[in-house]
């Protein structure tokens, strides 16, 4: 049974009825003009969200249970099918993902930052603000394998047992395995990306174990599109020259190029020592055979988009796979090489909680 909440901001009620009534209408034209409703309104329920958890003894980031209580902005990482549930002058703002809105109770639903009402059932458009008005009890439900959100005021939160990629992704890096990008939200993690072809290489290197090689590499490539002297020389240059990659041209790696799931199968299968081909169509059958992959998995990356989430859960995974002709794994002879230890082995799988497909 999903959770539900209802905190009422007394001093607010009469304030949401009337933009309620005012922000009737649709996108195109709303009746509520957005300066109004990013300016004055919002700046009064703020203050009486702020007047609200003052009064309950609450700090800016104060928590209670079972309840989370915060007058600034603050952020989560979520899963597919987790709520985010909103009561009145609670607000919400998509950063990256998919999720939708609904309010089975009845209420209403404001669009800051178009200026407008919203059906309950619509899907969230990013960076923009969502507010809960007057009796309403806002569920804001994750569609997307994982999604950010910022949320202020008063909600409660309902996670799922989906698969937790943001966790494998806490878990690879607390492993050395996996850094974030130099997006500003998210931990970086941006999972809700494609990778890229350099991503996805760098990736495959580190789970060779041999990235403190690949960062001492000296030389040159005779790919135009690296640019001589950075980090990414030095992963494309070493790989080149083991033999890992032979870029897309002769004289072109395309870095910023996408992966796709048969490539990095592929690359995971060569750094466990399994026998490589160039024939990708059968990929995932050997991978299933090598304990890499279930088949449930392998159907996963046969239908879905191949995303920074999926890149992850392969790699995550492949690290509890055998080794060829080996009761060893592929994390065994990562803790041997000195990538990690065992203390961080083991505390990097108690993250991981969800189950396998």
């Amino acid at each position: 049974m999903k959770k539900k909440i209802l905190i009422l901001l007394p001093a607010c009620i009469l304030l949401l009825a009337a933009v309620w009534a005012l922000a009737a209408g649709d996108a195109a034209d709303p009746l509520a003009t957005l300066s109004y409703l990013t300016g004055a309104f919002s700046d009064a329920v703020d203050q009486r969200v702020d007047q609200r958890l003052d009064g309950a003894g609450l700090s800016s980031d104060g928590v209670s249970a079972p309840a989370v209580s915060v007058s600034t902005w603050s952020e989560i990482r979520l899963k597919c099918a987790d709520e985010t549930v909103c009561s009145t002058g609670s607000s919400v703002l998509l950063l990256a993902g998919s999720a939708c809105v609904s309010y089975p109770d009845g209420g209403a639903v404001v669009d800051v930052t178009a200026g407008a009402a919203v059906p309950s059932g619509t899907a969230l458009a990013v960076n923009h603000r969502y507010l809960a008005a007057e009796d309403t009890v806002a569920h804001f439900t994750v569609t997307s394998k994982t999604a950010v959100l910022d949320y202020q005021g008063d909600v409660t939160f309902s996670y799922s047992n989906a698969q937790d990629y943001n966790a494998m992704a806490a878990a690879l890096k607390e492993l050395h395995l996996f850094r974030g990008t130099l997006t500003g939200y998210g931990q970086g993690f941006d999972l809700e990306a494609a990778p890229t072809r350099l991503q996805a290489l760098i990736m495959f290197i580190r789970v060779l174990g041999e990235e403190e090689q690949a960062l001492a590499w000296t030389g040159t490539t005779p790919f135009r599109d690296v640019a001589p002297g950075t980090e990414a020389e030095k992963y494309v240059g070493y790989a080149y020259e083991r033999g890992y990659t032979t870029g897309y041209t002769a004289t072109e790696f395309r870095p910023a190029y996408g992966s796709n799931a048969f490539q990095y199968t592929e690359f995971v299968l060569r750094a466990m020592g399994y026998s490589a081909s160039t024939n990708l169509a059968d990929v995932f059958d050997r991978a299933i055979s090598a304990g890499v992959l279930t088949a449930g998995e392998a159907d996963m990356l046969r239908r879905d988009r191949f995303l920074r989430a999926e890149l992850v859960y392969i790699s995550y995974y492949a690290l509890e796979a055998p080794l060829p002709n080996s009761g060893r794994t592929l994390a065994d002879r990562l803790m041997d090489a000195g990538v990690f230890t065992a203390a961080e082995w083991d505390s990097a799988r108690g993250l991981v909680t969800s189950w396998r497909l």
